[in-house]
């Protein structure tokens, strides 16, 4: 089983390489992102909890995501593996996962982290408001405290993987086809 966590900072591209990297390698799409989207669309009391905490910049629990990957991984027993997109953005929430994998008799075998400076970050964010209607990517403010949550919260668990030798830096500036063939350089190894 392939299990592979694409990381980078909001912006940096995750959602459209996550599309091809699955494609390629026949994996199951874990996005936090998506599932939470459709759960505030829902207004599921998962999604209100949720929305408040994203209208913010902030994390949603993870007790919530946690619990959710857990639903999702056993829905998918007969996986080839998984692409984690969003999600783990702490160390807590990466040692949670580790344990929940390790239960389900698989684990990581890469991360892959989309890297782009912050300037390019907010021009794409504004841009992607823009077009997807997406109130978080909208306000700058509200983008500039998720770069900044980022920085603080989720950066230092790449620390966390290069101490396991699963972490890889990939530039996340090119064109789509330049990034993604550096990603399954990458990936091609495992």
């Amino acid at each position: 089983m392939l299990n592979i966590i694409l990381f980078g900072p909001p912006g940096a591209g995750k959602g459209t390489q996550s599309d091809r990297l699955i494609k390629k390698y026949n994996l199951v799409h874990f996005s936090t992102g998506d599932i939470l989207r459709g759960e505030i669309k829902k207004q599921s009391k998962l999604g209100l909890e949720a929305k408040k905490n994203i209208d913010k910049g902030e994390l949603v629990p993870d007790s919530v995501v946690i619990s959710m990957i857990s639903e999702k991984i056993d829905e998918n027993k007969t996986a080839k593996g998984f692409i984690f997109d969003g999600f783990p953005r702490t160390t807590p929430q990466a040692e949670a996962l580790d344990k929940l994998l390790a239960e389900k008799g698989t684990e990581i075998n890469v991360m892959l982290a989309l890297e782009v400076e912050k300037d390019e970050l907010v021009k794409r964010l504004l841009n992607r408001g823009k077009d997807s209607g997406r109130t978080d990517d909208q306000d700058i403010s509200i983008i500039e405290n998720r770069i900044k949550v980022y920085l603080s919260e989720t950066a230092p668990l790449t620390e966390y993987y290069a101490r396991q030798g699963k972490f890889y830096g990939v530039e996340g500036i090119g064109t789509v086809d330049e990034i993604f063939e550096k990603l399954t350089f990458v990936t091609d190894k495992f």
